[in-house]
């Protein structure tokens, strides 16, 4: 019995093979520095945000231009599209997830952000992609258990709610961002992505801190080398790796990935900020080993032809 092939949705979710785990755990340490070293820095989340994505486009140029500069040829601005969305979207996830650093506990902000593949999801399974039920029961344990692992501060203050609901927010603009990202991998390189999108996102940065006034300079020593680490950590090593396999894994299982940040995070944050972890967070751990396990093991085999990287 023979079916039609139909190119294969870029939000489909794959089976990632043996390269792919390797880069997505390079990429889980990066940016499960993100928080902890964010939360050290005195000055104001908009100027790491701008300075993260400025300073990360402004490194992989390089690349772009002298590596991958063959994959430039043919190619028209309208195949620019969906990496200018991901910057929108990037901008808006960092808009509303860093003020919540600062609004409720490192370990709060990062389990609800990490909500992302949910989202994904629900958007893969609305745009007609089938996932099988045993992923989305395998996204849910994930979910949960980041959320033993962190703790929950419900009720704790007002200020703490809002900044649980801006980091939920935050995940939601990230999903945004991993789908609009997922779709234009499918046409261009990681570097050429990656330029165009976080480009995008420090420009959107630029003018909010125009609007606002806020400064992008004038840092103390130690904060400008604070966000010199956010931007190799988070920036080059997390985001940049994610946006590599993103073309093979699917948007949803980068989303799952990036869910191995909580335990990370927490690590980070008892060492440099000294915040406790829950009693809850061995069991949480159990639960994202086991709810990745099961997306894994459900997901497609990865397609025999590999987009440009």
């Amino acid at each position: 019995m023979s079916q039609a092939t139909t190119a294969p949705s870029p939000w489909a979710v794959h089976r990632p093979g043996a390269r792919d785990v390797g880069l997505m755990a390079v990429a889980v340490v990066g940016v499960s520095f993100s928080g902890p070293l964010t939360a050290l820095v005195t000055t104001s989340f908009l100027a790491i945000a701008f300075w993260r994505n400025a300073a990360g486009a402004a490194l992989l140029v390089p690349v772009l231009l002298g590596r991958e500069r063959a994959t430039l040829t043919g190619l028209r601005p309208r195949d620019l599209g969906s990496s200018v969305v991901a910057g929108l979207f990037l901008a808006a996830h960092f808009a509303a997830w860093l003020p919540s650093l600062s609004m409720t506990t490192v370990a709060a902000s990062t389990a609800l952000v990490t909500t992302t593949p949910i989202w994904t999801a629900l958007a893969a399974r609305v745009s007609g992609v089938r996932l099988p039920g045993q992923v989305w029961v395998g996204l849910g344990l994930a979910v949960v258990g980041a959320a033993l692992i962190a703790g929950v501060d419900v009720a704790v203050s007002l200020e703490a709610l809002a900044g649980d609901g801006l980091a939920l927010l935050g995940a939601i603009c990230a999903g945004g961002y991993m789908l609009a990202g997922a779709r234009a991998r499918t046409r261009l390189a990681t570097s050429a992505y990656s330029v165009v999108c976080y480009s995008t996102c420090a420009a959107v940065l630029a003018v909010a801190a125009l609007v606002t006034t806020t400064p992008l300079a004038g840092f103390s020593a130690r904060d400008w080398w604070l966000i010199a680490a956010i931007t190799v950590c988070a920036q080059i090593l997390g985001h940049t790796l994610l946006n590599l396999v993103l073309s093979t894994v699917g948007p949803t299982v980068v989303g799952l990935a990036v869910l191995l940040e909580v335990p990370g995070a927490l690590l980070v944050a008892l060492v440099l900020l000294g915040q406790t972890p829950p009693l809850l967070a061995l069991p949480g751990m159990v639960a994202v080993v086991a709810g990745v396990a099961l997306v894994i093991r459900a997901s497609r085999p990865p397609t025999p032809v590999e987009p440009v990287t």
